[in-house]
């Protein structure tokens, strides 16, 4: 009751020192009422407040704010309405979350020996579509970098990377082969990205032909290629490898994985180790023989490499002798989708 008596007497003397026409009171009432709050009604008071309408609203007076000089000021929104000092804008909050990864890196691991033409003609036929499904797909993707390797060390590559196992192709030699440069890619590097006519560039760097070592060694040659030896400047892969992008490895071999030192565990942690430490994000697609091959007298069944691929939370195996890859890597976009949307950006 003090309180609002005091208010009251306040809203009296400011109601006097202003001018006689009804914008001046009307202003230093709603200067009051914006300063302290609504009071609650009180048997004083009630008879001072406004007659509510059948609408639900309030009757009573309303202007513009007033200058020190008791005049009106113009109201800057022509409305009408009364203008109350709120005081700074509300702070609009944390920032946004991240968006899914953006940029996505993918290593094709491709069998070069003496019975994978057929696979290498099936690879080279579905990639567009896999690719055209990946950019469509991952809509906040704006970066793919695209690199082949063999897996042996493939004596017909470009110098200086001709020999070098894990150094990704930008020319190819041998029988079966695409027999030609592949480049120049438009990263200037040697690896392909969006920018480039991808289903010829691709074509040309996948089909590695078929001149290569029987002693394939897939596992080893991609620790090679996304390592940080051949990642140094003026080196084969320099550029390839992002530590913020999505890795997708594909391997795709119908051997089982003799070749390679060490077992699925250690491959596991290695790779694992040059992702930082992220699993998941790492997807792992193998077109193998896998258990219960459907051309178990063409393709051996790849025990090492599924236990390797299954270690993986994004991890799917196929069949090497399907007549046509593009559903599994249709299959694989979803796998691809949902670890991008579960990337968790390094550091």
């Amino acid at each position: 009751m003090l309180r609002a008596a005091a208010l009251v007497t306040l809203a009296s003397l400011a109601l006097s020192a202003c001018s006689d026409d009804g914008s001046g009171r009307a202003s230093a009432t709603a200067a009051i009422v914006s300063g302290v709050g609504t009071l609650p009604p009180t048997t004083e008071d009630a008879t001072s407040a406004g007659t509510p309408t059948s609408t639900g609203e309030t009757t009573g007076t309303t202007a513009g704010t007033t200058d020190d000089d008791g005049s009106s000021a113009p109201d800057p929104t022509g409305d009408g309405g009364p203008k109350f000092d709120i005081g700074k804008t509300p702070d609009a909050g944390p920032p946004p979350e991240p968006k899914a990864c953006l940029k996505v890196d993918l290593l094709f691991v491709v069998d070069n020996s003496s019975s994978m033409k057929d696979e290498q003609d099936n690879l080279v036929a579905s990639f567009p579509g896999f690719v055209q499904e990946i950019q469509q797909q991952l809509v906040d993707a704006e970066s793919l970098h695209i690199g082949v390797v063999s897996t042996d060390k493939y004596e017909g590559n470009e110098n200086p990377c001709d020999g070098v196992l894990g150094g990704l192709v930008t020319q190819t030699d041998g029988s079966n082969s695409s027999n030609q440069y592949c480049g120049p890619f438009v990263s200037g590097k040697r690896y392909m990205t969006e920018q480039d006519d991808l289903a010829t560039r691709f074509a040309c760097a996948a089909q590695v032909g078929t001149s290569g070592d029987s002693n394939e060694k897939p596992l080893q040659a991609a620790l090679r290629a996304l390592g940080p030896d051949l990642a140094q400047p003026g080196q084969c892969n320099e550029g390839f490898v992002r530590e913020d992008a999505l890795l997708v490895l594909v391997v795709i071999t119908d051997e089982e994985e003799d070749g390679s030192s060490g077992d699925p565990p250690d491959w596991f942690n290695e790779l694992v180790a040059l992702k930082g430490g992220i699993e998941t994000n790492i997807v792992t697609l193998a077109l193998i023989g896998p258990e219960n091959p459907e051309c178990e007298s063409a393709a051996e069944i790849a025990h090492r490499i599924i236990a390797f691929a299954e270690m993986f939370t994004y991890g799917s195996i196929g069949q090497i002798c399907a007549a046509s890859f593009q559903p599994f890597f249709h299959d694989a976009i979803a796998v691809i989708d949902q670890a991008c949307e579960n990337f968790v950006p390094p550091g």
